[in-house]
């Protein structure tokens, strides 16, 4: 428990202390977002926040955890080094998206094979229990990925992804330090402390963004903590030492701590993809922008749909006995109605102002 605590406080404050140096060089280097058509703020601010979150959470994981307790951090270690590499070089000079997903490629592999982090059951959903090897290193490569470029997609508005992470952090490290998983609470309680950090100079006015180094990061922790929590909810062990605190309906659950992200990246790919266009075709129809087009501000964009992700947390928790196909059905129907009142909300505003203009 101590070791937690303490992972928190250093990975806190190794990045409030870096991110002041950080802003400084990235202004001297001209290493800035500039606004422009596709983005949300409009004044030039540095980019490379991800640094210190990175720093924050590298230094605190390697200074408190037990490597004899934690046999696959290396590999883990590994992955958050080829994320953090390529998001820092495509902040500074862009990179193509296909080189990014072979990147992220990469990293899911070095996962799913060294540290076997994966998903082996479907807890019954569509009446599949445990799955051949194949599928489930296919499915669990192709979730983490879907989760790395979920909060890549949703870092649009000042402390949105940052407070978003720390949300799913806080959920699944606290579970995992019920059930005395201290290695991923120590990962994810790292990543708190960090991303609280740097959210401190992120939020409206924002002195610095988290650039893709960061965004990229946060999605690669959290899908390692989902997919864990995904797994380890089936362990014999586990069950058997704190039954209390098994979750049913874990993936379904799952999805209820991560709609947000999830939810955003599947309707703007199929949304896409209907258009013709590539699903990693940039544009301006994430929930975010729709909450802008609302006028709403940056923080009360980041504030509703914090809360509403925390809704649909507590509504996962209380109704995972529906079991998982049927919870899952169900919160993606609740997300789908959101959204659709929250564009009908969008197009409205869009029209007032357009009889505002001409009158």
């Amino acid at each position: 428990m101590y070791d937690v605590i303490l992972s928190f406080i250093t990975a806190f404050t190794v990045t409030f202390f870096a991110i002041p140096s950080i802003i400084s060089v990235a202004k001297q280097k001209n290493l800035v977002a500039t606004p422009g058509e596709r983005h949300s703020h409009t004044e030039i601010t540095p980019s490379l926040g991800g640094i210190g979150i990175f720093a924050g959470v590298i230094f605190s994981i390697v200074m408190w955890t037990p490597f004899e307790a934690f046999g696959d951090l290396q590999y883990i270690l590994a992955s958050f080094v080829i994320i953090f590499l390529m998001g820092a070089k495509d902040d500074i000079a862009p990179i193509s998206p296909y080189k990014k997903m072979v990147g992220q490629l990469f990293a899911a592999a070095i996962l799913v094979f060294k540290a076997n982090i994966k998903i082996t059951s479907l807890y019954g959903i569509f009446n599949i229990y445990e799955m051949n090897e194949y599928v489930a290193v296919i499915l669990s490569i192709f979730t983490i990925f879907i989760i790395i470029n979920a909060f890549n997609l949703i870092d649009g508005i000042n402390g949105l992804a940052g407070s978003i992470a720390v949300l799913i952090s806080i959920t699944l490290g606290t579970w995992f330090l019920l059930v005395d998983r201290m290695d991923m609470a120590m990962v994810a309680f790292s990543l708190i402390g960090a991303t609280i950090a740097f959210l401190n100079y992120n939020f409206t006015p924002a002195k610095i963004f988290m650039g893709d180094t960061g965004s990229l990061l946060l999605g690669l922790i959290c899908s390692i903590l989902t997919l864990k929590f995904i797994e380890y909810n089936g362990d014999a062990k586990m069950v058997a030492e704190h039954p209390e605190f098994v979750i049913k309906s874990a993936p379904a659950v799952a999805i209820g701590i991560l709609i947000l992200p999830l939810f955003d990246t599947l309707r703007v790919f199929i949304t896409r993809m209907l258009k013709g266009k590539s699903p990693f075709y940039p544009d301006k129809t994430h929930i975010h922008h729709l909450l802008l087009d609302c006028n709403f501000s940056h923080m009360g964009g980041t504030i509703i749909l914090v809360l509403t992700n925390l809704f649909f947390i507590i509504i996962a928790y209380t109704l995972q006995d529906l079991g998982s196909l049927n919870l899952i059905i169900l919160l993606l129907v609740l997300a789908s109605l959101s959204t659709g009142f929250l564009y009908f909300l969008a197009q409205q505003t869009k029209k007032r102002k357009i009889v505002q203009a001409k009158s």
